[in-house]
């Protein structure tokens, strides 16, 4: 399937300009920039999902499979097709494993050109090795790409959430994912504690704050 690459100017200043006005109240009703279907580990197709986020009434969206646009792919072009202004705006998304400090890390990207070689590494469908799997790799790559690095979940990982957003500030990292829901509430809803101290260090180091469900199962509205 063929599709036009994103403009990564355009969309990069549109995508900083929402993260800019996130808040708390913003996921899942608004703005969800973490979600996967079944072109990875999640149970969705891909136009189920876009048809749910727009049943929700999602302004903004990005479709974060692990090592794979392939879904992307088809939404983008169906949205395409629609040719509707008042559809979300929805922007090229990718998980992708990394290594960072002595722990595997999750870092998001977004807004970058689909086709893009630097990010070939990473769209094989699984974890790529060796040094294109170093953070700083990663996130060097997608900025060659057009786009913005996020660190998804920081405080999930069995490690100082301080120590390894400040590392990731010092590799070039444009954001953390801060409103994001520990343990699966029902309804979702942004963990106090851990947001608290990620918009802290967001503050901190002048990071973007970003959200998302993450969202596995067939609700864009939980994570499983």
């Amino acid at each position: 399937m063929r599709i036009q690459p994103c403009l990564p100017k355009e969309d990069i200043t549109e995508l900083k300009r929402v993260w800019s006005q996130l808040d708390v109240d913003s996921c899942p009703k608004s703005y969800n920039f973490h979600m996967h279907t079944n072109c990875s580990d999640g149970k969705l197709e891909p136009l189920a999902l876009i048809e749910q986020a727009i049943e929700i009434g999602l302004k903004g969206l990005a479709i974060t499979d692990h090592h794979s646009i392939k879904a992307y792919q088809v939404v983008q072009n169906y949205l395409q097709k629609q040719n509707n202004p008042d559809l979300p705006r929805f922007w090229s998304g990718l998980e992708i494993t990394a290594q960072l400090i002595d722990i595997e890390v999750h870092i998001l990207a977004y807004g970058f050109s689909i086709g893009d070689e630097s990010l070939i590494p990473y769209l094989q469908g699984d974890r790529a090795s060796g040094d294109i799997a170093l953070a700083g790799r990663v996130i060097e790559n997608i900025h060659d790409a057009g786009g913005l690095a996020v660190l998804a979940h920081p405080v999930r990982y069995n490690h100082s959430p301080e120590e390894l957003i400040a590392r990731c500030h010092d590799l070039g990292i444009d954001g953390v994912e801060t409103f994001y829901a520990y343990g699966n509430p029902k309804p979702w809803q942004p963990s106090s504690k851990e947001t608290e101290l990620v918009m802290q260090l967001t503050q901190k180091y002048n990071l973007f704050n970003t959200c998302g469900t993450d969202s596995h199962g067939l609700s864009l509205l939980q994570r499983i």
